[in-house]
């Protein structure tokens, strides 16, 4: 009867034991929950402080734009083809960039650019102006319908920076200036936002042959060999060496096939520096319709412009890199 009495006692015990445990685990639980939540809205609330106030941040800014400022701007090369609203779009934005010196827009159209238009753009230019200085405005005529036209050399440039753009696409200012200064430490290489890649061909049956990969196969691989010129800087000089030497037969190519053009002025870069192409991450805008690469059988044109190319100049020049350049200061994590 006594160890029944004592069991029972027990029993009761380790019940209020369990039922107190229970309390004091949904309070802890509770407690640590609401912890959490509190750290959360306080870090979300220290992150828009700073972001709305970092001095540290402005201030690298304002030192970066002091120091560039000092320097000579970039001159646009900009490629259009009867899509008038675009190139006023592309033109009235590029024109609040302060750093850019000049735009010269590639006319290869069969009537010359009419008086309305020309006149629509110095306006915005004129609106656009500061500090007194006025972007200037060119067209550059064609006669001859070609894509080597967007690589004509220009004798009278008054920067050594040259970004090509085309019509229909749209980078922040902030972006292409900071694009401009990853340039500005390499000169001689091409810069851009636009990166794609060649593969070598791994049968037997196909040696020294190359396939031609875009975005995907970069984003897969982590690799690439080349950036497109619809939007990067190179240096002016390579106007002049792909008018005067790049073979007949590369631009005859391009002409006839009206395509790789782009592939063949990343040829000629890599095969005058032996070094990679830089690419720049940035946020692309697409303000057109879909291009000649949403066409059936792009990727293998292209892969044909690849290895004719090489065979051309005797040896695949392009190099592969892994690295890219990021600007930091509008980042927490990089």
């Amino acid at each position: 009867m006594g160890g029944g009495a004592v069991s029972k006692e027990m029993g009761t015990c380790s019940l209020a034991y369990r039922r107190g445990d229970q309390k004091l685990r949904k309070f802890v639980t509770a407690r640590s929950t609401k912890f959490l939540l509190f750290c959360c809205i306080a870090f979300v609330f220290v992150t828009i402080v700073c972001r709305s106030s970092r001095p540290w941040v402005n201030s690298s800014i304002a030192v970066a734009d002091r120091v560039s400022g000092s320097r000579k701007g970039y001159t646009l090369l900009m490629n259009t083809w009867k899509r008038y609203d675009l190139l006023k779009k592309s033109v009235s934005h590029y024109a609040s960039c302060s750093r850019l010196d000049s735009i010269h827009i590639v006319w290869s159209e069969p009537n010359p650019p009419s008086d309305s238009l020309k006149e629509y753009l110095q306006n915005v230019l004129k609106k656009k102006s500061r500090d007194g200085h006025e972007v200037e405005l060119r067209f550059d005529i064609n006669k001859e319908d070609s894509l080597n036209n967007r690589f004509k050399e220009i004798k009278d440039l008054k920067t050594d920076a040259v970004f090509s753009i085309d019509d229909d696409i749209i980078f922040p200012c902030h972006t292409i200036d900071f694009a401009f200064n990853v340039w500005e430490s390499a000169p001689d290489t091409m810069v851009g936002f636009v990166p794609r890649v060649h593969w070598p061909e791994k049968s037997n049956d196909k040696a020294n042959y190359y396939t031609y990969s875009g975005w995907w196969s970069v984003w897969w691989s982590g690799t690439y060999s080349m950036v497109l010129s619809k939007a990067a800087f190179f240096h002016k000089k390579y106007l002049s060496l792909y008018t005067n030497n790049m073979p007949a037969s590369i631009r005859e190519f391009t002409t006839k096939n009206r395509n790789c053009e782009d592939i063949a002025m990343s040829f000629l870069v890599a095969n005058a520096t032996n070094a990679p192409a830089i690419w720049v991450k940035g946020k692309i805008y697409e303000i057109g319709s879909t291009g000649i690469s949403s066409i059936g059988g792009h990727t293998e044109k292209r892969t044909h412009c690849v290895n004719r190319f090489v065979a051309e100049f005797g040896k695949m020049p392009l190099v592969y890199s892994s690295m890219k350049a990021v600007d930091s200061r509008n980042l927490w994590f990089w």
